[in-house]
């Protein structure tokens, strides 16, 4: 199970930190979007702080889970993010469920075997 979490952790860190970079360094174009999920992506472009916060939050995390260092807090940091872009992909673009629901199962998985320090967040 150890191992599996390397894997896991390494792996999220990894797709994190592409993703981050890739947007602050303008790496790969940007995909053509349609119908709302361009409605929503042009919001988004609109408020101009959302997605540097976000992809900021992602890099960070991402630098993490790769060294293996703040990995609980960074579950906890990426978990609303790793939500959001899992309802983007089922509502609005389906056809990145695959990856989106990989990302969310990972920080779910990740979450589970750190549960060990969460517990005193839940106690009384």
């Amino acid at each position: 199970m150890k191992i599996a979490t390397t894997i896991i952790r390494i792996l999220i860190g990894l797709l994190l930190l592409f993703a981050s970079i890739s947007y602050f360094f303008h790496l790969m174009p940007e995909p053509e979007t349609t119908g709302n999920f361009k409605a929503f992506n042009v919001g988004l472009v609109a408020a101009t702080y959302l997605m540097p916060l976000a992809k900021g939050i992602e890099l960070l995390c991402g630098l993490a889970f790769v060294s293996n260092r703040f990995v609980t807090l960074a579950n906890i940091l990426i978990l609303p993010i790793t939500i959001n872009i899992l309802f983007i992909n089922i509502f609005l673009a389906p056809e990145g469920i695959p990856v989106a629901g990989a990302l969310f199962l990972g920080n779910l998985f990740l979450i589970y075997r750190y549960w060990d320090n969460y517990k005193s967040v839940f106690t009384p």
